[in-house]
């Protein structure tokens, strides 16, 4: 047994199935990410998404962020690039950490803005969705978000950890902070 201190890559034949099998101070995720949802009159801006993790599902706007930018700064970038709009009164309310058992995992910054400058319009990565915040999708979405957005939705901050094998949650794990 080696005694180095690397943290090995989780293949999917040892990656683990429950969020306390997961030594999460050591955890590294593949990729870092954003979701920012825009709510203003009892409404939430989502989106249908065309292309990449999640395709078809409907989510918030978000994705990667770039070598040297914010949590905030990719948020932003993001709904501008997906939706051509400019998010405004902008606040962080949660942290979320996902591990698949194929390896893959990612590390997720999620944002709530007041309001938005211009009209969301269709791109080539998503299709805007305005739906009252009571009658959110959730049959549509990935099966964590109706743990966490709720909270979002009343102000609250979060940290969530989830185990998921494609498409379907194995475990979870989600602590309110305030």
């Amino acid at each position: 047994m080696s005694n180095s201190t690397e943290i090995p890559e989780l293949r999917a034949e040892h990656c683990p199935r429950r969020v306390d099998e997961i030594d999460w101070d050591r955890w590294q995720p593949v990729d870092r990410a954003t979701l920012l949802f825009v709510v203003r009159d009892g409404k939430i801006l989502l989106i249908r998404k065309k292309r990449g993790l999640g395709a078809g599902k409907i989510n918030g706007p978000g994705g990667r962020l770039e070598p040297d930018e914010s949590p905030e700064q990719a948020a932003i970038r993001e709904v501008q690039e997906e939706l051509r709009v400019t998010p405004e009164g902008i606040r962080h309310h949660g942290e979320l950490r996902f591990q698949f058992v194929d390896g893959y995992s990612i590390h997720v910054w999620v944002f709530r803005a007041d309001r938005c400058l211009g009209v969301p319009v269709e791109t080539d990565e998503a299709v805007p969705l305005w739906f009252p915040t009571e009658g959110i999708p959730y049959e549509q979405m990935w099966a964590d978000d109706r743990y966490w957005l709720p909270l979002l939705l009343q102000g609250r901050s979060f940290t969530g950890r989830f185990i998921f094998d494609d498409d379907a949650m194995l475990d979870h794990r989600l602590v309110e902070l305030n």
